[in-house]
């Protein structure tokens, strides 16, 4: 098999090179190049923000099975890759996100939900829901719906995490002492390692598979406090996790899911859209996800490997709060009810 993949040398880019040549394929990358992409992948330079960026893919006369685009801004960017691969590429895969459901998101919500009005194929930058929606009907404009994949994915995490939320969980845990622990420890949630997203991408690439997926791990698979405390074990930290009430800490003025990173209180409009998907179609076609203790461990290698801290992308912001909150939610539940665990906790 023969993949071009535009970007390629960062996360769910990166993620699908290596699982495409683990499979032994030819893969070419297409991008800025600020990184560098895995070993063995060939690769194309150029800037598709640019009037011309898409000059050096012009001028090469290759031939793919399929090409994946992990773009997130302006939707032109994507129509313009999609028609002039149009005669040379067997099928294009876009990496979308749920976030093109129109929100709120009912709980349970399938490919069939109903979707946020996408920016034109030709527009410019939106906003990222309508972007990404943009994204889809320019692939579809380009490709039709036969050849074309939408990868609906939802929360991704995993080594190379350019987002920060697993690294900002594993650095503050990595310090130690007391941590506010968002409860209840036992809410569900739902993510997907990066690995087993792209392995998802490859293999739908192989099926020849077209439409909308949902992309994320099945409801249960792990819950918040599983992933914590597979942080603590990971690190080796003497952190103790305060499972703290998610009133308290919503009083506090601390946000869901960026303050604390991955985190909605549960039975609020954020968690159903985020935690409670219908992934059943992505299953019945071979969706695999490994062990939250895996996600996490690896993670934390790769994190200490180059230093300790992650990189970021430019166009989010920075998640997680700041260390002086984390202590005064703290020490006023304590001065309150003289512990920070939530009701129920020291039954365990």
């Amino acid at each position: 098999m023969r993949l071009l993949v535009l970007g390629g040398t960062e996360f769910v880019g990166r993620a699908v090179v290596t699982a495409a040549l683990g499979r032994g394929w030819e893969v070419t990358v297409f991008h800025r190049g600020r990184h560098r992409p895995p070993p063995g992948a060939r690769a194309l330079h150029g800037d598709r923000a640019t009037a011309a960026g898409l000059a050096a893919l012009a001028d090469h006369d290759g031939r793919w099975d399929a090409v994946v685009d992990t773009w997130s801004a302006a939707p032109r960017a994507v129509l313009a890759a999609a028609r002039l691969l149009r005669g040379r590429t067997g099928r294009y895969v876009y990496v979308s996100s749920r976030s093109v459901y129109a929100w709120p998101s009912p709980p349970g919500a399938a490919e069939d939900a109903p979707l946020v009005a996408g920016a034109a194929a030709d527009a410019g930058a939106s906003d990222y829901p309508r972007d990404k929606r943009g994204g889809e009907l320019a692939a579809m404009a380009a490709f039709g719906e036969r050849d074309s994949l939408l990868v609906r994915a939802g929360l991704i995490l995993g080594p190379h995490e350019n987002i920060g939320r697993l690294p900002w969980w594993l650095t503050r845990i990595a310090r130690g002492g007391p941590v506010l622990a968002p409860g209840p420890r036992d809410v569900p949630i739902q993510f997907i390692d990066v690995r087993d997203l792209a392995d998802w991408i490859v293999g739908a690439v192989e099926r020849e598979s077209s439409g909308p997926y949902n992309l994320v791990a099945p409801p249960g698979h792990t819950t918040m406090g599983e992933l914590l405390e597979a942080c603590v074990r990971a690190t080796g930290a003497d952190a103790e996790l305060r499972w703290t009430d998610p009133e308290v800490i919503l009083a506090a003025g601390i946000e869901p899911w960026t303050g604390l990173p991955v985190w909605a209180p549960p039975g609020g409009e954020t968690y159903d859209a985020v935690h409670r998907a219908d992934v059943s179609r992505a299953v019945a076609t071979g969706l695999v996800c490994r062990p939250v203790d895996a996600t996490v461990a690896d993670t934390w290698r790769w994190l200490t490997r180059i230093g300790g801290t992650a990189p970021r992308r430019p166009d989010r912001a920075a998640p997680g709060v700041a260390p002086e909150v984390e202590a005064r939610v703290l020490d006023a539940v304590r001065g309150v009810s003289g512990t920070t665990l939530e009701e129920g906790a020291l039954d365990d």
